[in-house]
C-alpha cells in the first residue's frame, strides 16, 4: 500500500482549469444575505470567531476545502493532495460596507471579489463576510469556490452543509486534521503509467459487456451520434454576433432579482409546462427588451442559449465535482408574443428529452479522460461557439437555513462567463423564494441594471398574458338563439395552451429587486 494518498481530477474538472485566464475566473460563487441578529456582537459587528468555529466544525465533511493541486510530470494532469499548510483563516476575509450599507454598494464589492481569480497554490475556495448591509441589520456572505471542485448541484448540496435547518445550532468539536502525504514527482509519474494501463482495460472491459447486448449499444450509439451531430452543427454554425458577445474584459459587475416561487410555480401550472420553461420563456422576453435597448433587431439573430443538465445518478448526490452535461437551445426572440415564445420553448425542450440531447457533450466530457491535456485545451477554446448565453437553474431547500442562528434571507448564485459571452444567469431556489443572480462583463454589458428590469418586466408581460387568456370569454348569446349562433359561429380553433382547473390570480404587485428579505 503506498504511503501516500492523492485523488485525480476527471476530465470535465479539468476542463474547467484549461478554460482559466486572466480575465476569465472559472468559479462559481454565491452572494447569501442573512439576519444579523444572533450574529451581531456587542460591537454592533459580526462575530467573525462565531464563523471560524462553525466552518471548523464542518470542514472534515468537506475534503477538498483543505486539499490543493498538484500536477503529474509526463502529461501534466490535475490531482488533489492534502494541504499541509492549511490555515482556515487564509480563506475567509472579513469586510464591512460603508454606511449607510445600501444593497448597490454590497452589489459592487460583490462585482469587485468576483473579478478577482482564486489563488492555485491554496485549496481553491474563499468566504467573505461582509458586515454593515442595510444599517448593520444584515450581513453577507460571498463564497467563491473553483468550478473544478463543484457544479450547480454541488454547490446546493454544500450549502447545506455549512448552514443548518435549525435556528438552535450546537457546534461540533472540530474533528484533528492530519494531512495524509503527497507523493512525490517520480511517485506520481509511476501511478500516471498505472492509470494510464488500468483505463484500457477498463474501455475494453465496457466494451466487452456492451457488446452481449447489442440490442442496447445499437440504440446508445445511434442517440449519441444524432446528438452529436446536432452540435457539430451549432458548431459550424456559430451562434449571431450580439452586443452580450465579444472578448470578454477582467471586471465583472453583479445584480440579482427575488420572485416568489409560488408565482413562479402557479404560473407553470396554469401553462402546462415546467418551471424551467418559465424561466428560459422569461429570460428569451428580457433578451428581446434589451437587444431592442441596444438597437439590435431581434428578428435576424439565432440567439442560443446553454443550460447546464445535472447528470448524477441517486447514488452520487452530495459528492463534489463536476457531474453536469448541457443544453444547448435557440430563444425565439423574433417573437413579439409572450405565450408563443412559451409555446416554442416548450416544444424544443421536450424535443431535447425525448432525443436524449445531452448525451452528445456527456460523450465529449467523457472523452475529455483520454485526450493529452493540449488538445483537451484546445477543444475548450470552442466551448463557447455554439451559444451566446449560459442560464443554470438549482433547485434548493423549501425551508429555511441559519449560520449559527442567523437565518438566511436570500441565496443570489453566480455562474462564471463562457468566452465571449458578457452575461451568465443563474437561479437557486430556496424557502419560498426564486433568486435570479446575473454576473457581466462590465465592459459588454455596461448596463446590467436594464436586464435585471428586463428580466422583471418579461415575467410580468408572461404573466399578464396568461390571466387574459384565462379571463378571456366568448360574447354573451341572447337565451332563446344559442341553437342559431352555434350553427352560425365558425368552428373555434383549437387554443395553444389548455389552462387548468384552478384560474391564476392577477397580480397586484411586481417582483422586488431588493434583497430576498423584501420577499
Amino acid at each position: 500500500m503506498p504511503r501516500y494518498a492523492y485523488e485525480w481530477l476527471s476530465g470535465q474538472d479539468h476542463t474547467f482549469l484549461l478554460a482559466e485566464n486572466e480575465n476569465a475566473p472559472m468559479h462559481v460563487a454565491a452572494v447569501g444575505i442573512f439576519e444579523a441578529g444572533p450574529m451581531r456582537g456587542d460591537d454592533g459587528g459580526i462575530r467573525v470567531d462565531r464563523f471560524l468555529e462553525s466552518m471548523q466544525s464542518i470542514l472534515h465533511l468537506i475534503p477538498r476545502y483543505r486539499q490543493r493541486l498538484e500536477f503529474s510530470p509526463l502529461e501534466n494532469r490535475p490531482v488533489w493532495v492534502d494541504d499541509r499548510h492549511f490555515q482556515l483563516r487564509s480563506h475567509v476575509r472579513h469586510a464591512a460596507l460603508p454606511k449607510p450599507g445600501s444593497l448597490a454598494q454590497l452589489k459592487e464589492l460583490a462585482g469587485w471579489i468576483l473579478s478577482r481569480q482564486l489563488d492555485r497554490a491554496r485549496p481553491l475556495w474563499e468566504a467573505w463576510l461582509v458586515e454593515g448591509v442595510e444599517g448593520g441589520e444584515q450581513f453577507a456572505l460571498i463564497t467563491k469556490i473553483h468550478h473544478c471542485m463543484v457544479d450547480g448541484a454541488a454547490g446546493a448540496d454544500l450549502a447545506q452543509i455549512m448552514l443548518s435547518p435549525s435556528p438552535r445550532t450546537t457546534l461540533e468539536e472540530p474533528a484533528p486534521y492530519t494531512p495524509r502525504p503527497t507523493p512525490t514527482h517520480l511517485e506520481l509519474g509511476y501511478e500516471e503509467v498505472l492509470r494510464g494501463a488500468a483505463r484500457i482495460a477498463k474501455a475494453a472491459g465496457a466494451l466487452g459487456r456492451l457488446a452481449k447486448d447489442r440490442a442496447s449499444l445499437v440504440d446508445d450509439v445511434r442517440k449519441r451520434a444524432a446528438s452529436l451531430q446536432k452540435l457539430a452543427g451549432y458548431v459550424l454554425k456559430p451562434a449571431s454576433a450580439t452586443p452580450l458577445n465579444g472578448e470578454v474584459g477582467p471586471h465583472r459587475q453583479f445584480d440579482w432579482l427575488t420572485m416568489p416561487l409560488d408565482d413562479v410555480l402557479e404560473l407553470r401550472k396554469v401553462l402546462s409546462c415546467s418551471l424551467n420553461d418559465v424561466v428560459l420563456a422569461t429570460v428569451a422576453g428580457a433578451v428581446r427588451k434589451y437587444l431592442l435597448l441596444r438597437r439590435a433587431e431581434p428578428a435576424i439573430l439565432d440567439f442560443r442559449v446553454t443550460a447546464p443538465v445535472n447528470m448524477r445518478r441517486p447514488g452520487e448526490r452530495g459528492k463534489l465535482g463536476n457531474h453536469v452535461s448541457s443544453w444547448i437551445l435557440p430563444l425565439p426572440i423574433a417573437e413579439k408574443d409572450p405565450l408563443t415564445r412559451l409555446a416554442k420553448i416548450r416544444e424544443e425542450t421536450a424535443q431535447l428529452k425525448r432525443s436524449d440531447a445531452a448525451a452528445g457533450i456527456e460523450t465529449l466530457l467523457a472523452l475529455a479522460d483520454w485526450l493529452p491535456p493540449r488538445v483537451l485545451a484546445s477543444a475548450v477554446g470552442f466551448a463557447a461557439g455554439p451559444a451566446n448565453m449560459i442560464v443554470t437553474n438549482v433547485q434548493g431547500p423549501s425551508f429555511p437555513l441559519y449560520m449559527v442562528g442567523a437565518k438566511l434571507l436570500g441565496m443570489y448564485p453566480v455562474v462564471p462567463l463562457l468566452p465571449r459571452t458578457g452575461l451568465g444567469v443563474a437561479l437557486f431556489s430556496y424557502d419560498g423564494r426564486l433568486c435570479w443572480g446575473f454576473a457581466a462583463d462590465q465592459d459588454l454589458v455596461p448596463d446590467l441594471p436594464a436586464f435585471v428590469r428586463a428580466v422583471r418586466d418579461a415575467f410580468e408581460e408572461l404573466r399578464s398574458a396568461a390571466v387574459g387568456q384565462i379571463f378571456r370569454k366568448p360574447a354573451p348569446v341572447p337565451r332563446g338563439n344559442e341553437m342559431a349562433a352555434a350553427s352560425a359561429a365558425p368552428e373555434a380553433p383549437a387554443p395553444d395552451l389548455t389552462p387548468p382547473p384552478t384560474p391564476l390570480r392577477p397580480r397586484r404587485t411586481k417582483p422586488r429587486e431588493e434583497s430576498s428579505a423584501s420577499g
